[in-house]
């Protein structure tokens, strides 16, 4: 009998179709505490409706199970609320509000909606440290505003505010885009150190570097499906990888 424990993440054969263009096909998916688990692939290859599958923004068909708990019959905000945390490629802070405050945003639920924006900043301000600023290495940044902060720091931000409240697993969409190689490494050290304090971490990026050099486990998907799944270097020389996705440069 294996002592391996449950998924933090599982998905099973999880499947989103937009009329006859099957964009994720039957993937199946896990993700443990205190891993780092990369999905690449092509353009078009469905990672990101893979996420908005698991997060509820995408109907699908399949299982979606949360630390052990089916969830892909709850709407989107249910699954937040169970645990469920994500980025997103255009993940813009509020630029006029602090970095502590664009936690408040979420930990407080609603955002600005139905807020007039001088209550909720006196709302926000109040508003405890969250103790992910520590984590991230972002304490010293707390009361300043995202313009402030290099892009890197800006990322790490949005993965906070990602995390503001508690959370399972938390899925990264694209974290790295627009970041320099220095900006990269650190941001990937940071991903890394999370994951080894018990994290569970859903990595999506095209900066090989930093999937290669950061993950535990790879999955490559292609039209959809999975067309591999391994440890960085089992997924580096699989020659269908290369040929889909890597190139022979890569892999050599």
């Amino acid at each position: 009998m294996s002592s391996q424990p449950d998924p933090v993440l599982r998905t099973r054969g999880l499947t989103v179709r937009y009329g006859g263009v099957t964009a994720n096909d039957s993937v199946d998916l896990e993700v443990h505490r205190g891993q780092v688990v990369g999905l690449i692939g092509p353009n078009g290859a469905g990672k990101t409706t893979y996420v908005d599958a698991v997060t509820g923004f995408a109907r699908s068909s399949g299982e979606v199970w949360l630390a052990g708990r089916r969830i892909d019959a709850m709407p989107a905000h249910r699954r937040r609320r169970a645990g469920l945390a994500r980025t997103w490629q255009a993940g813009e802070l509020f630029g006029d509000l602090s970095v502590t405050e664009n936690l408040a945003v979420v930990a407080q639920g609603g955002g600005l909606r139905g807020l007039a924006a001088d209550t909720f900043r006196r709302r926000a301000a109040r508003a405890p440290h969250d103790p992910v600023l520590d984590e991230l290495g972002l304490a010293e940044d707390a009361h300043r505003r995202p313009d402030a902060l290099s892009l890197g720091r800006q990322k790490l931000v949005g993965v906070a505010r990602a995390l503001a409240g508690e959370s399972h697993v938390l899925l990264l969409d694209e974290p790295a885009a627009g970041l320099d190689t220095h900006e990269s490494l650190a941001f990937g050290a940071e991903v890394r150190r999370m994951a080894d304090r018990g994290s569970a971490i859903l990595l999506i990026d095209h900066d090989m570097n930093l999937v290669l050099g950061t993950c535990d486990r790879i999955y490559v998907l292609d039209f959809g499906r999975v067309i591999a799944c391994g440890t960085p270097d089992e997924v580096r020389h699989d020659p269908a990888v290369v040929a889909a996705y890597l190139g022979a440069e890569v892999a050599p």
